[in-house]
Formats: structure tokens, sequence, C-alpha cells
């Protein structure tokens, strides 16, 4: 959103930008939740918005010399250029709620949020961290699915991830995703799907193929609202669709009762 106007995606509207801010990126003429950036996440979720960012030391490489229209090394330059990020996510360790955690936060601005090894390596420390110091784990996804310029390489992390979750389950440490709009692909089939409790935004795209894929191999017009976290809700894919301004304290309920802790009031 750049400029003092903006018109939202759903309902088309012309709306003043700073409505939308003080709202949350939500409308409000229909309540179309934008997309946020992975530090928009971390600082709306963390107690007072303050977390210490971890596993940043970690860059992407070019180990196949992949190149289409450009080479995966110039894309990744021009998207760490644009996002101020080294890849598609963010882990952090904070508090909600005075309750320890750690988050990781996806970002579909860095080449549509796509999992490469460097966010299933930064996944999977967050996975394992959790388990060593005995603090559940959230992760909000946001992605395309798996990084074509990594081939292999990238769907290896489905497999990873997986694993790494398999732990926390062994140890009893709470995992609660997040799915926001899109999550796609190798995400949607990795640790997105896996949560002890998987909850999504409104309206949020989840799927493995895309909509226009399905038709296509299927020869058949889809449902309406189809792959919508309304529709996964409904048939037993989703525990809950959850707005953006009650997330906070529905994650904070739902740590609670993992945890079995009063609340700090």
């Amino acid at each position: 959103m750049t400029g003092i106007w903006t018109r939202c995606n759903n309902c088309r509207r012309i709306l003043y930008k700073q409505d939308i801010l003080d709202n949350l990126f939500i409308c409000p003429e229909c309540n179309f939740h934008f997309r946020l950036s992975a530090i928009d996440r971390l600082n709306m979720l963390f107690d007072l918005g303050q977390y210490e960012l971890i596993d940043q030391d970690i860059f992407p490489e070019d180990p196949l010399g992949f190149k289409d229209t450009k080479s995966y090394a110039v894309r990744l330059k021009e998207n760490i250029k644009k996002t101020g990020l080294s890849d598609a996510v963010l882990n952090a360790v904070g508090t909600m709620d005075g309750i320890r955690i750690i988050m990781s936060a996806m970002e579909f601005a860095f080449m549509g949020g796509s999992m490469g090894s460097v966010v299933g390596e930064k996944i999977t420390r967050a996975f394992e961290r959790a388990l060593e110091e005995n603090i559940p784990a959230v992760v909000i996804s946001s992605s395309g699915g798996a990084r074509m310029q990594e081939g292999i390489l990238s769907l290896m992390q489905l497999m990873k991830t997986s694993s790494a979750i398999a732990n926390l389950d062994k140890g009893g440490i709470p995992y609660i995703s997040v799915l926001t709009d899109p999550t796609t692909g190798g995400v949607t089939a990795s640790y997105a799907m896996l949560g002890d409790i998987n909850i999504a935004e409104p309206n949020s795209l989840i799927g493995f193929a895309g909509p226009r894929v399905i038709e296509q191999t299927i020869k058949e017009k889809l449902p309406k609202g189809f792959q919508r976290s309304e529709f996964l809700l409904h048939h037993g894919m989703l525990d809950d669709v959850v707005e953006r301004r009650n997330l906070r304290s529905y994650i904070i309920r739902v740590l609670r009762l993992f945890l079995n802790k009063p609340r700090t009031e």
C-alpha cells in the first residue's frame, strides 16, 4: 500500500489507507483481510510487539545454477533488496500473555513465500528449539509452495519439517499452525496442516494444487469458495476460522488450554 488511498481487493472500494492500517489491515467495508508482512505478524502477536529474531545467519544459495528468464542468484538478490530479509521466513522468540513461545512467520513478498532449503531449515530449527526449551511453537504460513529453483532440495524440506513436528509430538510440545492467504503447495502438504490445532484467517486460499490446475485436470467446474478457509472448515480440514482482530487472544487461549495455565490477570 502506497500513497494516501488504496483499493480493496475484494469490494473494490477506494479506501483511506490509514483506516485500513488502524483496522489491522482489514477492509472496514467488507472485512477483507489484506496480506501482512512477516514483521507485521510478529509485531501484532507478541506481547508489546517485542521479540528476539533468531536464525538470522542463514542465507540461500544457488546449488543448481537455475535460470529461467533470470538466474536464481539474481532473483534472490532482488528479493533480499525488496524485502530486507534473507529469505521467506522469520523466526522469533518472545511471549504471548507471558507465555514464552517460538514463532515462525512467512513472508509472501519474498518469492511468493516459497519454501526452499533455508525456509525448511529455519522452520525445522524453530521446532527443534521448541523441543529443546520445552516451549510451544507457532507457525504463520503464507506461501505459494515449494521453490522450483531448488528442485528436489526444496521438496526434501517437506519430510524434514514433518519429521521435526513428529519429534515435537513425541515430546508433548504444543504446535499451533495458522494458515493465511495464500497457503498452498508443499507448505500445505507439510507443516502447515500438521499442527495440534490448525486455524486460518477468513477467505484464505488453502490447498495443494491451485483451483485452475484442478479444474483443468478433472475437467469440471469447482464449487463456489472451493479451497477457501470456510470451505475447508466445513469439510473438516481446519479446526477454526479466526478473524485477525481475534487471532492473538485466540492463540493465547489455545496455549493456556494446552499448557493448563490460568489467565494472568
